[in-house]
């Protein structure tokens, strides 16, 4: 794939400058255009020039969800620095692992200054500073790390990607001419894409991007209920994560919204059971885009509303895949195995973490811990995690298909395998169901499923019936929080 010769963020400043007086960014009363958001990116970026920060410093992102923060993001990238976002919710000490990874400084929305940090940079103070004159100055060098995006911990403590400049100028992102087919199809309905949360989220900022790209404009919710804030806003599209998306179609199914504008929900953070899948698009109608990727790689694929579940699509010619067995050995369609992956823009490593990279980077492949197959045809599907293992009588069986198992039964909406240590069998499965709406599992029934499925030593040792799955700070289901749970 050819790359643009200018460093990253030359592709954003080209889209913000095509966009001229078509708004981009809209906050409530507030419209921000093309030509205005280029305008605060100037001047975020020559008051950071002015605080000293440039190539190789660590510029940490404490921002809400606006134009400046969105802008203070790209300026971050024109003065070369090492842009680092810090999502809300972590804890002191997270926080303080953070702000201590080679921050110069940090970029908020007040004047307080955040305990651990090392400098604060008001919005305020940045945007005071005189415009550059001419076109802007792009101060990144290639093998600088651009930005840091912390994994979501799903498997362990979050480790800080690092991705070069020019990893960031390989992605497509920000490119039409290079989309994948399935990012075409998503592109064409991004016209008002609800951005919520924190735009510290690499998935919330890329398709952010991708909405610029697409002659969108990115719409805050301020509230991201679902389905309140679709109907507010009129939104086209929105990232969703999969508890949110069953709660939205319960909702549907019990008191119908006005859902008119809908045309897109990316699927987000964990897979997607297929008969939830199928129960959406009959429900909400073909607007589910289910992505697969990881951190340390990007976007790997992407099922459309017209692809065939479970698959989560073709993965683009653009991206290597090689589906490998315990030993290393690559194996046939239809057989899950390992997925190692190779993509443009993929992270280097782990900042700071080289024992973790070593396991994780290896000869240019990221070794993603995910299991899965190809079908003759192409299509990617997902199994589980290679970490995700309980180990019953010295024998390995992934928590993945139990889970599926247990999804299968019209009494389950959700289901979680975790587990645990057996005096007996030195780990023993537990299972957490949460009921379909007005449905009461019957768990002596579900156990009866999965010995038929699967046999006997998958079969749960405890059932337990749950409102809903604990959730981490990125919304993602946090089964480690389920083990004080089981009976």
């Amino acid at each position: 794939m050819p790359t643009p010769t200018e460093p990253y963020p030359r592709s954003v400043l080209d889209l913000l400058v095509a966009a001229g007086n078509r708004p981009v960014f809209e906050h409530g009363p507030r419209t921000v255009t093309g030509a205005q958001m280029l305008g605060i990116v100037r001047r975020i970026a020559a008051g950071l020039r002015a605080a000293a920060i440039g190539p190789g410093d660590g510029l940490a992102m404490m921002l809400g969800v606006t134009s400046e923060a969105f802008a203070a993001t790209i300026a971050g990238y024109v003065v070369g620095a090492r842009v680092v976002g810090v999502r809300p919710g972590l804890s002191d000490g997270q926080l303080r692992h953070v702000l201590h990874q080679d921050i110069a400084a940090v970029v908020t929305d007040a004047a307080t200054r955040p305990e651990h940090a090392p400098r604060t940079l008001t919005v305020s103070e940045l945007t005071a500073a005189p415009d550059e004159v001419g076109q802007l100055r792009l101060s990144g060098r290639p093998e600088d790390v651009a930005r840091l995006v912390y994994t979501s911990g799903s498997t362990g403590t979050p480790k800080a990607c690092a991705q070069t400049y020019a990893a960031m100028n390989a992605a497509w992102t920000a490119r039409p001419a290079t989309w994948p087919p399935a990012i075409r199809e998503l592109a064409s309905r991004l016209q008002r894409y609800l951005v919520f949360g924190s735009l510290s989220s690499q998935v919330m900022m890329e398709y952010g991007v991708l909405t610029l790209a697409a002659g969108g404009t990115m719409v805050v919710a301020d509230s991201p209920t679902f389905p309140d804030a679709i109907t507010r806003h009129r939104a086209s599209a929105s990232v969703i994560t999969v508890p949110r998306l069953y709660k939205l179609v319960a909702a549907q199914r019990s008191a119908p919204a006005d859902l008119s504008s809908l045309r897109a929900l990316m699927v987000s953070g964990s897979p997607l059971e297929a008969s939830r899948l199928r129960e959406a698009r009959d429900v909400l109608g073909p607007v589910v885009f289910q992505g697969y990727g990881q951190t340390e790689t990007g976007t790997i694929s992407m099922a459309t509303p017209s692809d065939i579940p479970p698959s989560v699509g073709f993965p683009p010619d653009i991206i290597d895949i090689v589906i490998r067995d315990a030993d290393g050995r690559p194996v046939p369609p239809g057989v899950d195995g390992e997925l190692y992956v190779r993509t443009p823009a993929q992270a280097i490593g782990y900042w700071a973490e080289p024992a973790e990279t070593a396991e994780v980077f290896i000869d240019g492949w990221v070794r993603t811990r995910d299991l899965g197959h190809f079908d003759d045809d192409g299509r990617l599907y997902l199994a589980g995690r290679t970490r995700d293992v309980i180990i019953v009588n010295a024998n390995l069986h992934y928590a993945g298909p139990i889970e599926r198992v247990l999804a299968t039964s019209p009494d389950v909406a959700e289901a979680y395998v975790i587990g645990a240590p057996d005096e007996d069998t030195g780990e023993a499965v537990h299972a957490f169901v949460v009921p379909a709406p007005n449905r009461a599992p019957d768990l002596d029934s579900l156990r009866t499923l999965v010995s038929e499925r699967l046999g006997a030593a998958c079969v749960p040792a405890t059932v337990t019936i749950i409102d809903e799955a604990p959730l981490a700070p990125n919304g993602k289901p946090d089964k480690r929080l389920l083990i004080a749970a089981i009976p």
